[in-house]
């Protein structure tokens, strides 16, 4: 294409310098000896009569060197020197073609959506119409009669409708009976004070939270039964159980004053405490000698070892400990019918075996032996001569999942909810004169309200 332009041009300048020099010069056509036909012209000047064939020269020798240029020019671009120009021109022409697919899709979408929208109104209408010729039918229908009996609004019924004519038997007048019911029976464990079987555990109440390793574990007490007045009821203990050889046992006045950490004075035990598993009662700190079966009676009051013994076949320091760990093979309890030791020996295999101990020589008095291993359970306490079970120490929501009662000789699954708030409850020791739970999880002191039923409640 851009070579047609150019010999259009080329045209156009061999035109022009013709008609420039028309009137000044004339053509002639001859045979040369040959037999060629040869082409002269003359050009006539305006200033000079006539002229040499030198002076004529320069000017023919311009006009061949601009031919010779045109012609090369010409045969270049013949040659493929429009090769690029066409390379434009294709692109050009590929960005068109896309363009105008692009805009057809485009227009194409556009008619589908139009269609669409064009449904839902012929939709819409269609439904309009439907429900104006259903208000209109409504509009039009007669509204039924009814009766107002003894002027009360909610008596109104239809004519039609059988009851109103009381003669024919259809109405009949409903009455209701009520029966009195003591509140006793309503709610038979709301005053109940007695000893029966657990019936459910409370959310924890925390009352102090140890601000140091060493109160990961230990354990916290009040005394049931106290003895003297040196220490009352409301006395709060502690040991802190991390650690090679605890001895120190900590006295608070009240839960106040253990609140705030504030203790009124510290006590060194004659021997070292294993674990978590003591206990107060009647005025003396009950616990396990370290490394040993040996438990120990240490009196509050004169501050001295008051009697010690070997619980028979015990396992000790890991043998039996709770799921938990800690070498909580001996776990003593108090309750309301005395003193008890939770532990395993070998004869057992591992299974809870209870004994009920005398106070003072800490003599085994009974032994039961469960159904239910111990290093499967998280902790354990005695409530009315019954025992009962954690299932875990970190899950946040458990349950107490088994209970023994050795009035009867005979254990059972419960599923009682129990909350380990903060995940990592390492004792659980019951105060029958509070009836409250306490418990030291994962550096916090806290308490569970229980309550408990009828004796005969829950058993088949």
């Amino acid at each position: 294409m851009w070579v047609q332009v150019f010999l259009l041009c080329i045209s156009c300048f061999t035109l022009s310098t013709l008609s420039q020099t028309q009137d000044r010069a004339s053509l002639h056509r001859t045979n040369d000896r040959a037999g060629h036909c040869q082409y002269t012209f003359t050009v006539a000047s305006p200033e000079e009569s006539s002229c040499s064939r030198n002076n004529m020269k320069p000017e023919v020798d311009g006009v061949l060197s601009r031919l010779t240029l045109l012609e090369a020019l010409v045969s270049r671009m013949i040659a493929g020197e429009d090769g690029g120009a066409g390379t434009a021109v294709g692109a050009t022409e590929e960005g068109l073609q896309e363009a105008f697919t692009q805009v057809t899709g485009e227009r194409n979408q556009l008619q589908q959506d139009k269609e669409q929208l064009n449904r839902q109104i012929q939709e819409l209408q269609r439904r309009l119409e439907e429900l104006s010729a259903e208000a209109e039918s409504l509009r039009h229908k007669p509204c039924q009669q009814t009766h107002i009996s003894g002027g009360n609004p909610r008596e109104n019924r239809p004519a039609s409708d059988p009851a109103y004519d009381i003669g024919n038997g259809a109405y009949q007048e409903m009455k209701a009976e009520v029966t009195e019911v003591p509140a006793s029976h309503l709610f038979p464990e709301g005053n109940f004070t007695g000893c029966g079987e657990l019936q459910s555990v409370g959310d924890p109440v925390m009352h102090k939270k140890a601000d140091s390793i060493t109160g990961k574990y230990g354990v916290w007490l009040q005394d049931p039964e106290p003895l003297g007045d040196l220490y009352t009821n409301k006395t709060a203990w502690r040991i802190n159980a991390v650690g090679k050889d605890v001895r120190q046992l900590f006295a608070y006045e009240d839960m106040e004053q253990f609140s705030r950490g504030f203790p009124m004075k510290v006590l060194v035990l004659p021997e070292p405490v294993e674990s978590t598993g003591a206990t107060m009662y009647r005025g003396s700190l009950y616990y396990q000698r370290r490394r040993s079966r040996t438990l120990i009676r240490y009196d509050l009051a004169s501050e001295k070892l008051a009697s010690r013994s070997d619980l028979p076949h015990a396992g000790f320091h890991g043998q039996y400990p709770y799921s938990w760990g800690g070498y909580t093979d001996i776990d003593l309890a108090a309750d309301e019918q005395g003193l008890w030791a939770i532990y395993s020996n070998s004869k057992a295999k591992g299974a809870i075996v209870i004994s009920q101990l005398d106070p003072e020589s800490l003599e085994v008095k009974r032994s039961w032996e469960t159904n239910i291993r111990k290093n499967t359970v998280a902790n354990a306490f005695m409530v009315c001569g019954r025992l009962y079970t954690v299932a875990s120490y970190t899950a946040p929501n458990t349950t107490i999942n088994y209970v023994f009662d050795t009035a009867t000789g005979e254990g059972r699954a419960v599923a009682v909810p129990f909350k380990n708030k903060y995940r990592y409850n390492s004792m659980v020791d019951y105060n029958h004169a509070q009836r409250k739970l306490h418990a030291w999880d994962n550096f916090h002191m806290v308490t569970y309200d229980i309550r408990l039923g009828r004796a005969n409640q829950g058993r088949s």
